[in-house]
């Protein structure tokens, strides 16, 4: 099916040309409807909790997509009740050229990317013939204002949010020429002292920024990001603390037998999920990490038609896919977080993300293992998503 509406998110227009005209479509409109229409209906209280809060239901938009206060006070207007400040850094940082958003076209008949596949490195089609379900490149560098600009934005955002809502802040540290690992790991306290000054009750720290190189993801490092989140966790004191994970693949794994029913969230029977398992140890096992959402993209090479890098510029023949196509690889990580907690007895939230653009959706990832859930492609494209789940 062809692009029918506008999304809230223009991919036809620049970064900079979002950040200060939009949002676009429905979400636009949200901004004119009265301030309680994405709250709790008819005086009922917030009927589950996510990290401590009270929130109606734990499905709502991950960092990217939700620019500034605009955007997030539309979000939740359209009843996403959990809505994530798009990263912000310690200092300005400027967006990749334009487009950032193209259209992902896998080989798969049922249009999924596996991780680790050929086909992520022999190339993947892109271009701007939209379609559902939707699948998309992700190729904006995190994008950040200066806190000068972002703070006070921030705190207009956390006040808006309704009944049952709640506006969780995204930042990330940053890698600038010369940096020791100390200095990287101040860069991360300092931007989250800078989130507390907004008066935020929680933030999450994206570990797995798809434009910091496809093999410097932080989160390949466990023990660095063991170093950050303990050091950032003493600044910010009893405020729950969440971070984004790419996909982490098992160690070792085995097919599923025929019939077993566990294989309807995990490609395989993980028989080492050493790695991942890592990961949890350096952060929740310490204390210093709530929560873990999982998965931000899978890195492709993206192709035109004739096989030529579809994004223009140099360092960006590699993008992050986001949408459909990363579905069933967001369920496998959730699955396996989830087996890991019970393995180890811990207490931590599971965000999952990706690839939700229907309703059913929401239902496989919260089965798979996930406290909440969240979609940023497919809310783009479906303004409704969160209202068309709480109306069945």
């Amino acid at each position: 099916m062809s692009q029918n509406f506008e999304p809230f998110y223009d991919v036809n227009r620049t970064y900079e040309d979002n950040y200060a005209q939009g949002p676009f479509g429905t979400f636009a409109q949200a901004l004119t409807q009265p301030e309680t229409s994405g709250g709790v209906a008819d005086g009922r209280s917030p009927a589950e909790s996510f990290l401590g809060f009270p929130v109606n239901l734990p499905f709502g938009i991950p960092a990217g997509p939700l620019l500034n206060e605009r955007f997030t006070t539309a979000a939740f207007r359209m009843g996403f009740d959990l809505a994530v400040y798009k990263t912000v850094r310690s200092r300005a940082w400027g967006c990749n050229a334009f487009p950032n958003v193209l259209a992902v076209h896998p080989r798969s008949a049922d249009g999924l990317l596996t991780p680790g596949s050929a086909e992520l490195d022999e190339g993947v089609l892109a271009d701007t013939r939209y379609e559902t379900p939707i699948s998309i490149s992700n190729s904006f560098g995190v994008p950040s204002r200066d806190p000068d600009i972002w703070q006070p934005d921030m705190r207009r955002a956390i006040a808006a949010a309704g009944p049952g809502q709640l506006l969780v802040p995204s930042f990330q540290g940053s890698r600038v020429e010369g940096m020791t690992t100390d200095d990287y790991i101040a860069d991360h306290v300092t931007t989250a002292r800078l989130v507390c000054e907004t008066g935020a009750g929680l933030m999450a720290m994206n570990t797995s920024c798809p434009n910091e190189g496809h093999n410097r993801l932080l989160c390949h490092d466990p023990h660095l990001v063991g170093r950050i989140t303990e050091a950032v966790k003493n600044e910010i004191g009893d405020r729950p603390l969440v971070i984004k994970l790419a996909y982490i693949p098992p160690v070792a794994s085995e097919p599923w037998a025929d019939g077993v029913d566990a294989g309807r969230y995990t490609y395989a029977r993980v028989t080492d999920d050493s790695a991942l398992e890592l990961m949890v140890r350096q952060t929740v096992a310490r204390g210093n990490v709530q929560g873990i959402a999982a998965i931000n993209t899978i890195s492709a090479r993206l192709v035109d038609a004739d096989g030529n890098q579809a994004l223009p510029g140099a360092g960006r023949e590699r993008s992050g896919v986001c949408g459909h196509a990363i579905r069933y690889a967001g369920l496998d990580m959730v699955a396996r977080l989830a087996a890991i907690r019970e393995r180890l007895g811990l207490d931590f939230a599971i965000i999952g993300v990706g690839g939700v653009v229907e309703p059913s959706d929401y239902d496989d990832y919260r089965a798979a293992g996930a406290d909440a859930v969240m979609s940023a492609t497919g809310a783009m494209w479906d303004a409704r998503l969160a209202r068309r789940i709480k109306e069945r």
